[in-house]
């Protein structure tokens, strides 16, 4: 295991510990088409067909019990245009599955059943309204996908085969974790692994969801999640997004198609900001995090999530406050991946936000620039096939982080100070001369010798 995803486990072994009314069915079920279809279940609405090619990813992850003052999916419904104004296409919520009672301490991620919605977020058919809002305004919708344990007072437990067990034949928690709220699954059983194949299927039918982010991918087997993605993939009326969180060589392998950037997190929070280590350091993260992807593949990058935002701070404590973070975030969203947006990122929330209760809502009113600004980004990457697609040179300094990116005859230069002080960048051989257009204010821009920057600058550079 790489130093990365030893601080993944310490980070998440602090997260794991802390999962109405109803609605209108939206559209009435429909059968698929004969020899597409689990005989099990019956398809709920209709397959959203725009779900976006992983290169085109821009991925909004929901706290449930933070987003709003109801902490509930209505709340959540209420900001979809919010969301989808960033420039939002995919939706990744946090687990809405029941929360076991038994040495729980609440963790949303301490499943009590597989297929049951958590009535602190509301019922069934609101959940699938939600689904269906988000469809209707161009949004793929993710699951919380926690394979690797249950609570322990999930009926599972009932067949302790199902189980990892110490020598005396007693259920434990995940070995080496920490996570004493959740009883470890064993993999080896063949009957756990059909079980939950049904359960992931159970949400593509019956909430018409259209793919998972797959909690703690590093200790699940392997030939499991090849075994799953293969399952369903053959649902052939969806488009499935399938997203690990860790960084184990083998996800891509396994078919996932999107995969945590976490050695790019680490290196950005610890090294580059934390220690005031080079810049280049970025590009051997490049060469490790892509090592086995395909052409198709993508590493999703990030400045927070609901783990490192709760056990170590928000972007603004952990990368020099509001404008250390957007520099970040361009190159987080524009070098090398997809970006994904913690809920709360995009209007500088000052404060940590817990997701074992709901305690620390959003206050959704405060800093409309920053907002204004995630939205000018996004904006911008929406329309650059270059930045999504484009080959990428790399000039870095150990101050500035600096690249271009090029398909069919677009070239993006982008240009990040990465520190929080004047730096001055010498442009080598290979951008000297080079004359650029602001993608933003449209004003002219040529490398006619050393660039000036101030604390934290960013330029985001087209051709002329």
């Amino acid at each position: 295991m790489n130093l990365f995803f030893w601080m993944w486990v310490v980070v998440a072994a602090c997260s794991k510990s802390p999962a109405a009314a109803p609605g209108n069915p939206v559209t009435p079920p429909v059968t698929p088409p004969a020899g597409t279809a689990d005989t099990a279940y019956v398809q709920y609405g209709a397959p959203y067909a725009q779900v976006p090619a992983p290169r085109d990813v821009t991925m909004y992850q929901v706290n449930l019990r933070a987003f709003s003052v109801r902490g509930n999916f209505a709340g959540v419904q209420a900001r979809l245009d919010s969301i989808r104004a960033l420039g939002i296409n995919v939706l990744y919520l946090m687990p809405v599955y029941p929360v076991g009672v038994v040495k729980s301490v609440n963790s949303p991620y301490c499943v009590k059943d597989y297929m049951g919605v958590n009535s602190e977020f509301g019922s069934l058919a609101e959940l699938r309204t939600l689904v269906s809002e988000a469809h209707k305004r161009n949004m793929a919708v993710l699951f919380d996908w926690i394979a690797d344990h249950t609570s322990w007072d999930n009926a599972w437990t009932a067949n302790k085969a199902w189980y990892k067990q110490d020598g005396a034949g007693n259920i434990i928690s995940p070995p080496g974790t920490g996570w004493n709220d959740v009883a470890a699954l064993n993999f080896a059983n063949a009957d756990m692994r059909k079980a939950m194949i049904r359960a992931m299927k159970y949400w593509v039918y019956q909430a018409n969801i259209d793919g998972y982010r797959c909690d703690a991918a590093d200790f699940v087997p392997f030939d499991f999640w090849q075994q799953a993605i293969d399952s369903l993939h053959a649902i052939t009326t969806h488009q499935l997004l399938l997203f690990a969180e860790g960084t184990r060589t083998d996800h891509f392998t396994a078919g996932f198609q999107l995969e945590y950037g976490m050695g790019f997190y680490y290196n950005l929070v610890n090294n580059i900001y934390g220690k005031q280590g080079s810049v280049l350091s970025i590009d051997s993260v490049n060469t490790v995090e892509y090592s086995h992807a395909s052409a198709d593949d993508r590493v999703v990058r990030y400045i927070s999530n609901h783990d490192v935002d709760n056990s170590d701070g928000t972007p603004l404590d952990l990368l020099g406050g509001r404008s250390g973070a957007l520099a970040a975030f361009v190159v987080s969203a524009f070098m090398k991946g997809v970006p994904m947006i913690y809920n709360g990122q995009e209007i500088a929330c000052p404060v940590k936000l817990n997701f074992f209760n709901n305690s620390t809502p959003i206050d959704w009113t405060i800093n409309p620039d920053v907002t204004a600004t995630y939205k000018k980004i996004l904006g911008f990457r929406k329309s650059s096939d270059a930045i999504k697609q484009g080959d990428l040179v790399a000039y870095n300094s150990a101050d500035v982080c600096v690249f271009v990116k090029s398909y069919n005859g677009a070239k993006v230069l982008v240009i990040v100070n990465l520190r929080n002080a004047v730096v001055t960048y010498s442009a080598p051989a290979g951008l000297s001369g080079t004359g650029w257009k602001d993608v933003f204010d449209g004003s002219t821009f040529a490398v006619t010798g050393p660039i000036v920057l101030q604390p934290y600058a960013y330029r985001i550079l087209g051709n002329p």
